[in-house]
């Protein structure tokens, strides 16, 4: 069952309980899925401690922020955050504004360079992934590879259900 966002219906449906062979594929799917990004996220960067680049990226990605917002995000005290926020700042890959609600708080986004690194460092982490992909599967491989991710585009629901 897909977690709706607050405020939306779905109608009521009898609950399946999924099968083993299910359990164990979204076990071993989320498992992959964290790794694999665990290990993209930290991929070095000339310029860039592995906190800026995830910083840069998570601005990137979701938009204006706060330092609070970003900590709890990654995981580090607000003071960490706000070393890691003067690095970007230092380095001219983000802007701080007023928060127009709270005067005491800052927004955080990217400079127009920050959003350019980020799609540097996003291609060269796609570059990596082709990379490693080409060196460890054989093309039947890839193309399987591609088959079985064609089939998990069916779990987005704006796609549809897969199957009734």
């Amino acid at each position: 069952m897909w977690s709706e966002p607050l405020g939306t219906e779905r109608p009521a449906t009898p609950r399946r309980v999924p099968s083993e062979a299910a359990q164990d594929a979204a076990r071993d799917y989320v498992d992959l899925f964290r790794r694999l990004r665990s290990l993209m996220r930290s991929l070095p960067d000339a310029d860039l401690t592995p906190t800026q680049s995830a910083v840069l990226i998570r601005l990137d990605k979701d938009g204006a922020s706060s330092t609070t917002v970003l900590a709890a995000a990654e995981g580090v005290r607000s003071q960490s955050m706000t070393a890691t926020l003067n690095a970007l700042d230092a380095a001219g890959l983000i802007e701080r504004g007023a928060d127009p609600e709270d005067g005491r708080r800052h927004i955080i986004t990217l400079s127009p360079a920050g959003h350019a690194k980020a799609e540097r460092h996003r291609l060269e982490r796609h570059a990596w992934l082709a990379r490693a992909l080409d060196e460890h599967y054989t093309p039947a491989q890839l193309r399987s590879v591609r088959e079985a991710l064609a089939l998990l585009e069916g779990l987005d629901p704006a796609k549809g259900p897969a199957r009734d």
